[in-house]
């Protein structure tokens, strides 16, 4: 999953770490998932933030990221611009 966030009254880059890594931290502890910051990287008041999780079957991979998109959507300092899910199965091996 992808996440295309506009962070709120950031002003430099530094600040801009300061909110996207408690965001990062609370998805990879509540949910068990790999993420990351994934684009727009030189812009400080941007941010993509890459989501993946692996399981044995498509819904609860579905439920995780929907799970893990509710979280970011929740956050009073962001606002969640969009979230782009892809599912990978056996077939695209």
């Amino acid at each position: 999953m992808t996440l295309d966030v506009l962070l709120g009254d950031v002003r430099s880059l530094k600040q801009k770490r300061s909110v996207v890594r408690p965001i990062v931290a609370e998805l990879q502890r509540k949910f068990a998932v790999s993420v990351a910051e994934t684009g727009d990287q030189d812009l400080y008041r941007r941010c993509e933030i890459g989501v993946a999780v692996v399981a044995s079957t498509a819904a609860h991979c579905t439920q995780v990221l929907d799970n893990c998109e509710r979280l970011v959507a929740g956050r009073p300092e962001i606002e969640l611009l969009s979230a782009r899910h892809r599912l990978f199965g056996r077939e695209e091996e």
